[in-house]
């Protein structure tokens, strides 16, 4: 059954738009893939969802011990979101490293896929993501467990999807990002949008 108190289009909007964005991470999947083979490209994504998975769940608990707190934390984590995500606008925004096609080091398949995962884990900018941006999608504003565990498992579906079209169609993206022109006009619409996500979740703080 589909929960009611979660708003699932508006979370799998932000994440979509996270994941979207030009940046080091889909610039090193693509010249893996490219370099190695989709072999080595599927092994990195399995260690990246693995990771990310386990970084949300944590999230998901740290979330749960910070909001139950009282609801002025619940206000603070909103204004904690909208700078959250107007700080990953101007990353977008003013970002032109991801055009680099540097070759990855040899490796075999398993030690990209653990070098996903260790990455993701500790990765500190997905977890305050989803400490802080999650709880805007749960009409309550106090995700239970199980319902922060839900949007953890559609976070990780998200961007592994994503993941995935980038090593099946690895040759096409490398145009883009290596077209620095294009990849500026994408970044800055996707951080134009994802401005406009931290001024609703302001305006949900004091509203």
């Amino acid at each position: 059954m589909i929960d009611p108190g979660i708003d699932w289009a508006g979370f799998s909007l932000a994440v979509l738009l996270v994941e979207l964005t030009p940046g080091p991470n889909m610039a090193w999947i693509v010249t893996l893939t490219l370099s190695e083979g989709r072999r080595a490209g599927l092994g990195a994504i399995s260690g990246i969802a693995l990771g990310l998975a386990a970084n949300a769940a944590l999230s998901v608990v740290a979330a749960s011990l910070i909001l139950a707190q009282g609801p002025a934390l619940t206000q603070a984590v909103s204004v904690l979101a909208a700078a959250m995500m107007a700080w990953l606008a101007w990353e977008a925004w003013r970002d032109t490293g991801v055009s680099s096609t540097a070759t990855t080091p040899r490796m075999g398949n398993h030690r990209h896929a653990l070098a996903g995962f260790i990455i993701n884990l500790i990765n500190p900018k997905a977890a305050l993501f989803f400490i802080t941006v999650m709880p805007q999608f749960v009409h309550s504003g106090q995700p239970s467990l199980s319902q922060g565990l839900t949007l953890a498992s559609l976070n990780v579906t998200i961007a592994t999807a994503v993941h995935l079209a980038l090593v099946l169609g690895a040759g096409r993206v490398r145009g883009v990002l290596m077209a620095e022109a294009r990849a500026r006009i994408v970044r800055r619409l996707l951080a134009l949008a994802m401005l406009g996500v931290a001024a609703w979740f302001l305006a949900k703080a004091f509203g």
